[in-house]
């Protein structure tokens, strides 16, 4: 489980902006559509291993998952 304080500072790498937290599994980032996983607790911020969501039905179920 991610901190408050961690979540706090972590910042998209690509354009420096907030990530969403799903489940503590992964952060997405919903304005360029790319979620970063989390591997045993530690968020791994690489873009070059981000996934790009490309589905809207995903992001729409990613976004829905961080606000619940």
């Amino acid at each position: 489980m991610l901190s408050e304080r961690l979540r706090s500072i972590l910042v998209c790498p690509a354009d420096r902006g907030p990530l969403l937290l799903i489940a503590d599994e992964a952060l997405y980032n919903p304005r360029l559509r790319l979620r970063y996983r989390i591997d045993e607790g530690i968020p791994v911020l690489l873009v070059d291993e981000a996934d790009t969501i490309t589905d809207d039905a995903e992001h729409d179920r990613l976004v829905a998952a961080a606000e619940s």
